[in-house]
């Protein structure tokens, strides 16, 4: 029998439990996101899966928890229910292998982040475990289903479209059970160092590049980036997948360079609801050219001029090949493309590796503090389509 503190290490030791024994797993945790969702499954599908988590719709609209990480497993044959201020973390495989952690179901918590916790095969620390499992199962009551999904999804998309992060939005609660835990200060919008995927997407083009001089707001209501990201008509964006950091860049000149001035959470592109109509035409004619979109919430931007944004030369000066996500691929396999100024020539976007996503993060963060944001005020008097 073992017993062991941890800091670091949990994803490694959860897949060990899982390959160990997948015959029963219980999972608790508040945020669950898909791609470690997914983890759960890597040994292939538990004979009795239950997962306790939270309902809030607040955060699935902010990132810090997937709908579809919910659908993934209850398409793997998961129980699942939900419990209103939920704050435990607990993987308990097997009958006698528990792990209790920091940690959610996040590749951030799992691989990241620095969480305390312990691993132990002991029976007596697994029967209380479970004991404590079964308590906040019974206050959970009802399992959820794929309708109850489907109702939260429309919920969620419709926040998401007309102004999510902005004086627009309005709370949507959490649909979980009262077990008596006591409410914690609301969590804070998802911060894009938790994304697992990020791009950085362009506007303008060679021939019409901004002045630094000139005023990022106007430009953050010329293009609608606020709401949506477009791209080329040739150029359907799949490759961006729910929660994926945009950070917003345009051409600039006087120096020549490409300046990050924002960045917002996207949404994956579904053909036909994320194309141009003819009423967002009308609004801005280029859309002609332009109309496929990635939709974006909880957009931040920087206030004033371009020259307080975060020039793309600084971010290639620093990490050279290991900012985008191709010349880091082509470095690691020794062949290809692995100079980054050619990794984005005539593309709408180029996505990021991890640490050109916490790069970024950092800059934008200083940026903020320093330069300000554009206020929730006056972002929600922009002009918000109906989706």
């Amino acid at each position: 029998m073992s017993f062991r503190l941890m800091d670091t290490g949990w994803d490694k030791e959860l897949s060990n439990a899982l390959a160990a024994d997948r015959s029963s797993v219980r999972v608790i945790s508040p945020f669950i996101k898909e791609k470690a969702a997914r983890r759960l499954l890597e040994h292939g599908r538990p004979q009795h899966l239950e997962v306790i988590t939270r309902y809030d719709l607040d955060g699935f609209c902010d990132g810090v928890s997937d709908i579809s990480a919910l659908r993934c497993l209850l398409e793997a044959g998961a129980r699942i229910r939900g419990i209103k201020n939920l704050h435990a973390k607990a993987y308990l495989t097997g009958g006698t292998r528990s792990i209790v952690t920091s940690a959610n179901l996040t590749e951030q918590g799992l691989l990241r982040n620095h969480e305390f916790g312990f691993s132990s095969d002991e029976a007596a620390i697994a029967a209380s475990c479970h004991a404590y499992f079964e308590r906040l199962w019974k206050h959970g009551r009802t399992n959820l289903t794929s309708s109850t999904l489907d109702k939260w999804e429309r919920r969620v998309t419709k926040a998401w479209t007309s102004g999510v992060g902005t004086k627009k939005s309005a709370r949507l609660g959490d649909e979980g059970e009262e077990a008596g835990l006591p409410a914690a200060p609301d969590h804070s919008p998802q911060k894009p160092i938790l994304a697992e995927q990020g791009f950085v997407k362009f506007f303008g083009t060679s021939r019409d590049r901004f002045e630094l001089s000139e005023s990022i707001f106007d430009e953050v209501d010329t293009s609608g980036c606020y709401f949506a990201c477009n791209y080329p008509a040739n150029k359907r964006p799949r490759a961006v997948k729910d929660g994926a950091v945009m950070f917003l860049a345009r051409l600039t000149k006087n120096p020549i360079d490409i300046v990050i001035f924002g960045r917002a959470v996207g949404k994956h592109y579904e053909e036909g609801s994320d194309d141009a109509s003819a009423e967002d035409i009308a609004k801005r004619s280029w859309k002609v050219d332009w109309p496929h979109y990635i939709r974006v919430h909880n957009a931040e931007f920087i206030d004033g001029p371009f020259s307080n944004g975060i020039p793309l030369s600084e971010l290639m000066k620093a990490l050279g090949s290991q900012c985008f996500a191709a010349t880091a691929r082509n470095v690691a396999a020794g062949h290809g493309n692995t100079e980054p100024r050619r990794a984005f020539n005539q593309q709408a976007a180029v996505e990021l590796t991890p640490a050109g996503i916490v790069w970024l993060t950092d800059r934008l963060e200083r940026a903020f503090f320093e330069k300000g944001r554009i206020g929730a005020d006056r972002l929600a008097k922009l002009d918000w389509p109906k989706v």
